[in-house]
């Protein structure tokens, strides 16, 4: 996801002509990061930390710990921080690195495609311009909603942040229903990724309710009808929205780890 957001923000007008720096510990990571050519890559974090203005922190929640120990005598209280971990609270980043411009975020998978939705909400000490700008930055892989709490950055983790798997889950099911049907690999693919992509296409394009285009493809008696009812009986509706909550409630519960 770091990676995504650093392809993305390389190409923002934000930078000029300043190339983005980035740091990592991962020799195959660093290799590929120099083979794009576009970074100023680092192995040492007192090489690029003192001299940047935004710092984008993408790693994993339980990494958090030892990276703020190391980074907190090099950050500046002036620098603005932008995390993309889940679960970890601005108080906790703070308290962290001993700063205070925080801007915590929820970005999503399809960001590699620039089609990414990224919730985010910042600290008191961030100005309007900053918060701009981060702003900007976020939406170089897609788009970005403001959100006035740290809960509804909890809670787009449950739709948004982990949505995709979902929608995944959805189509793996429809693929092996196709396959059990007698198509094949290709043209099972073929009627899931199109059929999402046209439905999803009809919805951005009107102002009809996912549950309208329901009624309008489904006759009474139907065949549609059929599937709408044997979803009905087996309660998936309220399944898909206790899958929903159950990664909010864990993304609140990693934030308190």
């Amino acid at each position: 996801m770091g990676l995504t957001y650093a392809m993305g923000m390389s190409d923002s007008i934000i930078l000029g002509k300043r190339k983005l720096q980035i740091y990592d510990t991962d020799p195959d990571k660093i290799k590929q990061l120099k083979e794009e050519k576009v970074f100023e890559v680092h192995t040492s974090l007192r090489d690029c930390l003192p001299k940047a203005d935004m710092v984008f922190i993408a790693v994993k929640p339980y990494h958090s710990p030892d990276l703020f120990e190391e980074m907190k005598p090099m950050v500046r209280d002036q620098q603005l921080i932008i995390s993309l971990m889940a679960g970890v609270t601005i108080e906790t980043i703070q308290l962290g690195l001993g700063v205070g411009k925080i801007i915590r975020t929820m970005p999503n998978l399809p960001a590699q495609v620039g089609k990414g939705v990224t919730s985010y909400t910042g600290s008191q000490a961030v100005s309007r311009i900053e918060m701009l700008t981060a702003r900007h930055l976020l939406d170089t892989t897609g788009t970005s909603i403001h959100v006035e709490t740290e809960n509804f950055i909890d809670a787009s983790t449950g739709i948004s942040g982990s949505g995709p798997a979902y929608v995944f889950y959805f189509m793996q099911s429809m693929l092996e229903a196709a396959l059990k049907m007698g198509f094949s690999d290709y043209d099972s693919k073929v009627l899931v990724s199109n059929t999402f992509e046209g439905a999803i296409e009809l919805f951005n394009q009107s102002d009809i309710t996912p549950e309208r285009w329901i009624d309008k493809v489904a006759s009474k008696g139907g065949t549609t009808q059929a599937a709408i009812d044997s979803m009905d009986d087996n309660n998936v509706k309220q399944l898909i929205q206790d899958a929903a909550y159950a990664a909010f409630d864990r993304a609140v519960e990693l934030g308190k780890e």
